[in-house]
């Protein structure tokens, strides 16, 4: 029971429980940047290159027809599906940046430490007691 309790403990800290919350929007803003960049982005880039960006790929073996009219035994490298990914990752690599950011600015800026209060040092009384306590002798 014991080992139930501690596990309970562990896994309700605010910390655990912050980075599963996070994963989670981290995955569903994803899907949003996905999106974006499928139905957006890649359309605009298409229409420049008058090509479809999803499309795009280099054949390095030709495929048959089957009797469903379908190609089988293509070999390609999906290079429009590699540069749409890597548009996906810069967006939220950018997303992610400006949110760090803009959390570090918020943070309280630590407090300069006091300086030293003026004055003999600790050795310098230690030694003018020393001095006052030779004179009582």
């Amino acid at each position: 029971m014991g080992m139930l309790k501690e596990f309970k403990e562990f896994a309700m800290k605010g910390n655990l429980v912050d980075i599963a919350v996070g994963f989670v929007m981290g995955a569903a803003f994803k899907q949003v940047v996905t999106s974006f960049t499928g139905g957006i982005v890649s359309p605009l880039i298409g229409m420049i290159f008058q090509a479809d960006l999803k499309k795009l790929k280099y054949i390095m073996k030709e495929g048959t027809l089957n009797d469903a009219g379908e190609k089988v035994g293509e070999v390609a490298l999906l290079y429009g599906d590699f540069i749409t990914s890597i548009i996906d990752f810069i967006i939220v690599a950018f997303v992610m940046f400006m949110i760090i950011r803009g959390i570090n600015a918020t943070k309280k800026k630590e407090a300069p430490k006091p300086e030293a209060p003026k004055g003999p040092t600790q050795e310098e009384l230690l030694a003018q007691i020393r001095d006052l306590l030779a004179k009582q002798k």
